[in-house]
């Protein structure tokens, strides 16, 4: 869907002495408050959460059975290998919204920034980079929340010009946009959830290139504007190119979207790839479309020379995966294979292909139910 353009608001200079959640996480309710003076509320405490501003949060956290039935484990802080997981590079341990973006615009190449569980209220941003040796991390758990100001405006968390990041393991919720990645490059978004954003969940824009999605959980995008809930967005609408590309297409390329859970309640496409990128990889994702009111298929392509392959998916209003031409020359060259799902009622073709997407390739081995106007509007190879 085409995007809604916005800015990023100042981070607030101070903040409220104490940010309030309650993290529906193992058995009942758990206070934990993220404050700038020092210590913790005590952990018997039970608090209400700090309401949003323009929708609902039932939960800051996400049930366990929620968790499980999407196949990802709450405790896990991120998946082998990570710097997270290994416990790499010189520790910064933070408690507070203050601390973590104190420590955020002094990151050091090969730092590990290291959340404390706990709520940290604002909109943060990183703007110093890594290296391909030295990487600077961002890690924590679940209930390590970053929790936006409103649903109306701003981006939980922006990497504006920061490279090779890893950034894994906590929680994003109550922004406008959850994360935002402008002019980033080489960096990691793995086993983070997203929830409860006003429009999409994780967006790579303005030059974002060889980035890694891993492994996240994104779910009730949205709640603003339906037509803006993109789970997982890539690059940005033609009609944005003046705005945030220089006029240029936006060649946020090499992208790899691998293995995430998106929805349900993921209002627009779970994967929404814009005109003037190319060359990624969609693959090995699972996509929920209950409740898919802003869009009308998974993913859309607009891009050129993107794999989708791989993904299972259920529930969407019309087609399973559609291809494009927005713009002159896009929309060419894209692959759609091995894919599966079931449409359920209201389906149309499993891949709806435009006329005029020269060079695209859909799979005989795409298996998905429900397409009541078959596998493809053209023939599959």
């Amino acid at each position: 869907m085409p995007e809604h353009p916005t800015r990023p608001r100042r981070r607030r200079a101070a903040l409220a002495a104490a940010a309030l959640a309650v993290a529906g996480l193992v058995v009942g309710s758990l206070a934990l408050v993220a404050r700038d003076g020092p210590g913790q509320a005590p952990r018997s405490a039970v608090v209400p959460p700090a309401g949003p501003t323009t929708a609902p949060v039932p939960t800051i956290g996400t049930s366990v059975s929620t968790l499980r039935s999407a196949g990802v484990d709450q405790a896990r802080v991120a998946p082998a290998g990570s710097e997270c997981q290994r416990g790499a590079g010189r520790a910064v341990p933070v408690r507070t919204a203050r601390e973590l973006q104190r420590a955020l615009d002094k990151a050091a190449r090969g730092q590990r920034i290291q959340l404390a569980d706990g709520v940290y209220q604002g909109e943060f941003v990183l703007r110093r980079s890594g290296t391909a040796s030295q990487r600077i991390a961002l890690c924590g758990t679940r209930r390590a929340v970053l929790r936006g100001d409103t649903l109306k405006e701003g981006y939980v968390l922006h990497l504006d010009g920061a490279d090779h990041w890893t950034l894994s393991g906590f929680t994003v919720t109550n922004g406008e946009k959850g994360m935002m990645a402008d002019r980033a490059n080489h960096n990691v978004v793995q086993d983070v959830a997203v929830h409860h954003i006003g429009h999409e969940g994780i967006h790579l824009r303005n030059f974002s290139s060889d980035n890694l999605v891993k492994g996240n959980l994104v779910h009730h995008t949205g709640l603003r504007k339906a037509r803006y809930g993109e789970g997982v967005y890539v690059g940005s609408a033609h009609s944005n190119w003046c705005q945030h590309s220089g006029c240029k297409p936006d060649r946020s390329d090499r992208n790899r979207i691998l293995g995430n859970r998106i929805g349900p309640e993921v209002t627009a496409e779970s994967v929404d790839l814009k005109e003037g990128t190319s060359a990624g990889t969609v693959s090995g994702n699972t996509f929920t479309g209950r409740n898919m009111t802003g869009a009308d298929s998974w993913v859309d392509v607009k891009g050129n020379a993107w794999t989708v392959q791989g993904n299972r998916g259920s529930l969407s209003p019309q087609d399973g995966f559609q291809v494009h031409v927005e713009a002159p020359g896009w929309g060419r060259g894209n692959k759609v294979a091995g894919n599966s799902g079931d449409l359920g009622p209201g389906g149309e073709y499993g891949v709806r292909v435009d006329k005029d997407a020269g060079g695209t390739v859909v799979g005989c081995d795409n298996r998905i139910s429900g397409a009541t106007k078959g596998l493809s509007n053209i023939p599959c190879h």
